[in-house]
């Protein structure tokens, strides 16, 4: 800019320097707004009127301002066409940048969701099996009748559970120091896998009486059988830790459009000694608000007797 006004000095004067003066206002339009450089092709307009003037020598001062113009329209539209299309350019490559930047950034949010879903049902897993393992110990201790074989069996168990308590701790570090994508669910959290879970629990001695109202023919859809067992393994693993030696009533239907599952046990039995982390019920209700359903659970009283219920209820298209 300031050598495209220095060179309509020497313009009053003479036209040696035309050429250069093209080349300045073609770079001043290629870089500057139009109003800068309107303003200066206005300049050098002025002063080649002002040679015109004095230094005319016949010919039509009128033509040859429009043959000035001309020449000078020519570089300032170029730089404006040239400062038009570096600006898409610019504008194409700021808007490639910024949605690749925000699609790494939704993947690293998926995966991050992802890790924390996948490390949530297996802490859920992991609870049941710690709780399994607390369970055993303490018949083991108080059996002190048991024969070798009841001994062997419980040990069995107790190292089984302990084996796959670590195994789902394993898991549950490897998903969240992870920066790979998620491994996959583990098979097995279904409707379907509720009467082996049953049979586990009643190894420890806990009665439990489980009526399935669904007919094995149907097929429940994924999300909703696997959030059916986990009602069902938090219930057990709560019933557990808070009345051991209470029976557990476990029913499954379906009631319109939702499956239903219901828990009750009695309360007034002694609880275990296994600490309670305070979130199971908080994250079973997370994942089921996620899912289109929700979780109630309270203390209901019943001819004479006081019952903890744990109820839910789950769309079949969840």
């Amino acid at each position: 800019m300031a050598i495209a006004l220095m060179l309509a000095v020497p313009t009053l004067l003479t036209d040696a320097v035309g050429g250069a003066a093209l080349v300045a206002i073609y770079t001043v339009a290629s870089r500057d707004s139009w109003r800068v450089t309107v303003a200066l092709v206005s300049v050098h307009l002025v002063a080649s009127a002002f040679w015109l003037r004095i230094f005319e020598d016949g010919r039509s001062f009128y033509a040859e301002m429009v043959l000035s113009l001309a020449l000078l329209s020519i570089p300032t539209t170029w730089g404006m066409v040239v400062k038009a299309r570096r600006e898409v350019i610019d504008s194409l490559r700021d808007r490639a940048e910024r949605a690749e930047t925000a699609a790494l950034e939704r993947a690293d949010r998926v995966r991050g969701q992802e890790r924390e879903r996948i490390a949530r049902e297996m802490h859920d897993a992991l609870a049941h099996r710690i709780s399994m393992v607390s369970l055993h110990a303490g018949a083991l201790e108080v059996r002190v009748d048991a024969d070798r074989a009841e001994i062997e069996a419980i040990a069995g168990t107790i190292r089984a559970s302990a084996h796959g308590a670590l195994d789902d701790l394993r898991e549950i570090l490897g998903v969240l120091r992870s920066d790979e994508d998620s491994p996959p669910v583990r098979p097995g959290s279904s409707i379907a896998a509720i009467p082996a879970l049953l049979d586990e629990v009643r190894t420890v001695g806990v009665v439990v009486d489980y009526e399935n109202e669904i007919p094995s023919s149907v097929v429940v859809p994924a999300t909703p059988g696997r959030n059916v067992f986990r009602v069902v393994q938090e219930g057990l693993t709560n019933a557990r830790k808070h009345a051991s030696g209470s029976p557990v009533r476990v029913h499954i239907w379906v009631e319109g459009d939702d499956i239903r599952v219901s828990l009750t046990n009695l309360l007034g039995s002694r609880a275990s000694d296994v600490p309670g982390s305070r979130s199971g019920l908080i994250g079973l209700t997370e994942r089921l608000t996620l899912s289109g359903g929700k979780l109630e659970h309270g203390v209901k009283i019943e001819a004479g007797s006081a019952f903890y219920v744990l109820g839910a209820w789950l769309p079949w298209s969840a």
